[in-house]
């Protein structure tokens, strides 16, 4: 076996390509468009890497060089200049069921990433935020939301036998929209909503730099305690980001609640276009762009994937999150072929995000696990957080 560094316009061709070769006879795996698997690599789509940070990637090929695996591995500038731990990552990893090829491309990787004295890496993960693309599918091998890993079985067998070691559990939940939600659930939504001094408006791009700084001043007050790693969000990779969705986002599905008109939470769904996608085999030409706004109009999508949201800490437990799914559930029925929510996902340390989706009435449908393999050996390992939760019933 022989490992080649991807470096031109051919090898990035073949590790784009290799895992729809992979997954030719995987009626549940869903193409990624080829372009954003580019502008990750990309140091004019990527502000990671336009911030410092650095990335590559590799192809594995068999003895008689046909290509067996693939992987990638990169750093964020603040691994390098202010982090107590430096912590990279690994992704894009695709392998044969054969562990001496899966050795050969972790060693590749992890050998990288020392001559920059990262002391930890985090697989499989994304060279950006955590809400996509992040973690390794151990359980619920059925076709995936939009932005969540799809891998096969033994890819588990893999990453554990090199040594990689549980960080955090991923659950993922499904809400059934043909069912009719708990009645609890109902009366603590229209309590609130009733009280006084709480309003809920939806997302509308005429008045999007209002929301987006209210979205900013929310995730960043919410997410700051939970997370010993926060990275703040930045209002203009945010605004990059919406821009980039804006083909499929639906404003009535994005939703935020206000106390006497301070942003005090946020919910977000995106359509699940990976309903459109697995139809265009990672193209986005003219054609698949016409297929793709054809399929789109004519209610191809079925299913919509909670993506992202947040609470201030003052009105965690408040039932504002009850209130403001109401209106999310309003805004569904208006929309009556959308029949389920994909709720991906909550980390086993957040036992309140957990709560509430069981109160939604939803049930567990996958599990993905983030690993981390310590590179500085002197350096003991540690899980993320304890677990708060117990593996949820199916």
């Amino acid at each position: 076996m022989k490992v080649k560094e991807v470096n031109d316009s051919e090898s990035e061709r073949e590790f784009i390509d290799f895992p729809k070769y992979h997954y030719r006879n995987d009626p549940n795996w869903v193409c990624p468009l080829d372009s954003d698997i580019q502008s990750l690599f990309d140091a004019e789509s990527n502000p990671l890497l336009q911030k410092g940070g650095d990335a590559n990637r590799w192809l594995l090929y068999d003895d008689h060089n046909r290509i067996c695996g693939r992987i990638s591995a990169f750093f964020k500038p603040s691994a390098i200049e202010n982090e107590q731990l430096k912590t990279a990552g690994i992704g894009h990893f695709e392998c044969v069921n054969n562990q001496d090829a899966a050795n050969r491309l972790f060693d590749t990787a992890v050998n990288w990433l020392l001559e920059y004295s990262i002391q930890a890496v985090d697989a499989p993960v994304n060279f950006g935020e955590n809400n996509n693309n992040w973690g390794l599918l151990v359980d619920g091998f059925t076709q995936p939301v939009l932005g969540m890993n799809y891998h096969f079985p033994y890819y588990r067998k893999l990453f554990e036998n090199y040594g990689f070691q549980l960080y955090f559990r991923q659950y993922s939940y499904s809400l059934d929209l043909t069912k009719r939600l708990p009645e609890r659930f109902w009366k603590i939504a229209k309590w609130v909503n009733n009280k006084p001094g709480y309003s809920f408006e939806p997302f509308s791009w005429k008045n999007s730099e209002k929301f987006l700084l209210d979205m900013v001043s929310i995730y960043n007050e919410a997410w700051v305690e939970l997370k010993d790693d926060f990275t703040p969000m930045a209002i203009d990779e945010l605004r990059k980001s919406m821009e980039k969705a804006k083909p499929i986002i639906d404003p009535e599905l994005v939703w935020f609640a206000y106390y006497r008109e301070r942003p005090i939470a946020f919910f977000i769904m995106f359509p699940d276009v990976n309903q459109i996608l697995k139809k265009l085999n990672g193209k986005l030409n003219l054609w698949n762009k016409l297929r793709f706004y054809f399929y789109k109009k004519t209610k191809t999508i079925t299913r919509t994937r909670a993506l992202v949201g947040g609470v201030v800490p003052d009105f965690q437990n408040s039932g504002v999150e009850s209130a403001i799914f109401y209106e999310l559930k309003k805004a569904m029925d208006r929309k009556p072929h959308y029949k389920e929510v994909d709720l991906s996902w909550v980390g086993d340390f957040n036992p309140k995000m957990h709560a509430i989706y069981e109160a939604f009435g939803a049930t567990h449908e996958k599990t993905h696990h983030t690993y981390r393999l310590m590179l500085d050996k002197s350096v003991p390992f540690k899980r993320y957080m304890d677990d708060k939760v117990e593996t949820p019933a199916k």
